[in-house]
Order: C-alpha cells, then structure tokens, then sequence
C-alpha cells in the first residue's frame, strides 16, 4: 500500500487524500448545482418537470455503461490514465451547456459531461482503497464522505445563488475539473499495478467476485439509495418547494443544503462509530431514519419544519453511502478493486438514471406527493435486503 499512514492528525494531511477529495468535489458537482434551477430551467425552456428531469437521467446514463469499462481500464493501465482525461472532458462537456438554449443540446452536453464523470465517483474510493487499509481506511472513507456532504451542500446554494442571474449560469461551475485535473497530473501518486493474471483469469475472478450474495445486496442497496436520493429529493422535493411553498432557487438550494451538511456532520464521524457498532447496524439505522423523513414530507406546509426531515434525511446519508462504500472496498479483492468498485459505480449510475423515472410514477399517479409515498416504500424494501443478504457479515 501506498502513502499508508497511521495517525489521524497525520491522515487529514495526506496529500494524496486532498487530490481525492477534489477528485469528489467535482463528482458530485454535476448534479448538486442544477436542481436548485430546475423551477426556473423550466419556465425559461418551456419545458414540463419531467423534461427537466431528464437533465439529469442522461448525465448518469454513460456511467452504467462506462463506469465499469473506466475500472477495468484503471485496474490495467492506471488510475491517473483514466482520472485524469475524464475530469477534462467533465469540466468542458459541462461548459458547453451554458451557451445551449436549446433542450435537444443541452442533452447533449449532458451526456458528454456525464461520460467524463461515469468514473470520477468509483476512482475516488478506488484511490482511497489503494491508498490506506484497516480502520484507517474507514476513517479515510468517512472524511471523503463529508468532503463529499460539504460539495452537495454547497453546490445546491452556489447554484440556486448563480440560477438568479440566469438558468444557464450554474453551468459556469464544471469548469472546476480544469485545475482538479492538472493538481491530480502534478501531485497524485501512481499506484504500482502488477498484473500476474491474463485478461481472461481477470474477468473470470471478478465476475465471481461480484456475484457473492454480499456484494449482490451491498449493490442492490446502491441502486435503491440512489433512486431515492436522485428521484424523491433531488428531481421532485425542489417543485414542491416552489409549488408548495413559492420558494425561489436559492431558498430552495439552502434547504437542500442543510441535509448535505447534516449528511457531512454524520459522515465524519464514522471511523468512531465503527468502533462501537457494525456497519451492518449502522446501515439498518441508516434507512429507518430515510422512513421517517420521507413519508413526513407530504404532511408539512410550513418551511421551517421541514428542517426536521431534511436534517434527518442527511444524517440517513452519513451513515448510508460511507457504510455501504467501507464494506465493499473491504470485500473488493486488491487486484480488482478499481473494476470492482466501478461496478458499485454502474449500478450507483443506474439508480441515479432511474430515479427520476421510477419515482415519477408516484407522481403520475398521486401528484407531488406521491414521489415520497414511493420512495418511503423503498426505504422499507432497503431493510429487507439488509436482512436476507447480508445475514454472514459482522451485525
């Protein structure tokens, strides 16, 4: 293992670690940054709420296909040979969009933006994987997932802020890869590969590897988690804010905000509840406390408490994407770590791409509401895969 370190203090000033946490930062800018704008994207664009949705569904699209491809590519060649062109074509791709008035265009853009952004959120966890092992690395996971938090917290109120002076404007803010990518060409460390395996002997180990009814449960919780978080709270919370409750774009990014830091409050803490409790607990935890939020949300009419469940919502996703990011690195086999995690990558796309789609059904067939009515039956589906796959790990 490279650059392993062995205290806390001396982890937080790993260099390498901050190169990751860029890497994060512009992972989740691709989404974060826009939904604050889709009330106002849709009036200027004359375009219905599904419409806008859709900016969204073909940006994750490329990454259930490439995200593996990039992790097989990664594990054989190098994380920086992937890493690093991908953060450009993100940050230029998603440029683009700004000068777009057109929605044929600017799904275009997206989806190019989103083809250089199907591995930035797998080669970060890849990268910490190689970087740091034992509790350090969980300690490392839940940094990143508060760098992470602190990105999704920003980004909606950054881009709700850029959204008053125009739809497009939030569009400004890919261009960040430009220098994440440079920092990551001058400063990260190339991790040493050494293949003593053919092609073939690669997949095959993979491919079993993936299949264990673990790893099968730990992805399937992926896909859920992100059909809820992208679909219910990202896709369909902002309109009923604006239709509910007539708040403008930065209103609406400052409320989802809050969650990101109450997500990035609870992430952080995460190498100290490892030591007390399972990450299998933890997990269990995790999705009755996205219950109790979501189904509240059709209930509340006044804006200040649905502080309540967006809070609880974020502190849900502290305890839910770095647990489910610590126990698949810690069943990933070394040599295949990249493609492994890439995959929880493809599926993490999948459910992002779905969320809008599936979750609109509630709304087709209940209204607004009825996003959170669907999404809260999700959160109950999520612990009965906790509870009959992942039985044989530590509870």
């Amino acid at each position: 293992m490279a650059d392993t370190v062995s205290l806390s203090p001396m982890l937080i000033k790993n260099r390498n670690l901050h190169i990751i946490f860029g890497v994060t930062l512009i992972a989740v800018l691709g989404v974060a940054s826009i939904t604050p704008a889709f009330p106002k994207v849709a009036r200027s664009l004359n375009l219905t709420e599904t419409e806008v949705a859709y900016l969204i569904s073909v940006f994750t699209l490329p990454g259930i296909i490439l995200a593996p491809v990039g992790g097989i590519l990664a594990d054989r060649y190098g994380r920086k040979t992937i890493l690093v062109p991908s953060l450009f074509l993100f940050g230029l791709a998603g440029f683009a969009c700004f000068f777009t008035r057109n929605l044929y265009w600017l799904l275009v853009f997206r989806f190019f933006q989103g083809v250089g952004g199907s591995t930035l959120g797998t080669l970060n966890v890849t990268l910490i994987g190689d970087f740091f092992s034992g509790k350090q690395r969980a300690e490392a996971m839940g940094y990143n997932a508060s760098v992470l938090s602190v990105g999704t917290g920003l980004y909606p109120f950054v881009g709700g802020v850029l959204a008053v002076f125009g739809w497009n404007f939030p569009f400004l803010l890919p261009l960040l890869a430009i220098p994440v990518g440079l920092w990551a060409v001058a400063g990260l460390k190339r991790v040493e590969l050494h293949h003593t395996t053919s092609v073939k002997e690669y997949f095959k180990s993979a491919f079993q590897s993936v299949m264990r009814k673990e790893v099968l449960g730990l992805l399937s919780l992926s896909v859920l988690t992100f059909i809820i978080l992208y679909g219910a709270f990202l896709s369909f919370l902002p309109f009923l804010f604006d239709k509910k409750m007539g708040l403008n774009s930065m209103q609406i990014g400052l409320l989802l905000s809050l969650s990101s830091f109450a997500t990035a409050l609870t992430s952080a803490q995460l190498g100290k509840l490892v030591r007390r409790f399972s990450e299998v607990f933890i997990l269990k935890v995790a999705y009755v406390l996205y219950f109790i939020s979501i189904l509240s949300v059709p209930f509340i009419s006044n804006v200040w408490v649905f502080l309540i469940p967006v809070v609880i919502f974020g502190i849900a996703q502290g305890l839910n994407i770095p647990g489910l990011q610590t126990l698949l690195i810690h069943l990933a086999p070394e040599k295949q770590r990249a493609v492994f995690m890439s995959v929880n990558g493809m599926v993490l796309r999948l459910g992002q791409t779905l969320g809008p789609l599936v979750i609109g059904l509630g709304v087709a067939l209940f209204d607004i509401n009825g996003a959170f009515y669907l999404a809260a039956a999700i959160t109950l589906l999520m612990l009965l895969v906790v509870r009959f796959t992942l039985k044989k790990l530590k509870n």
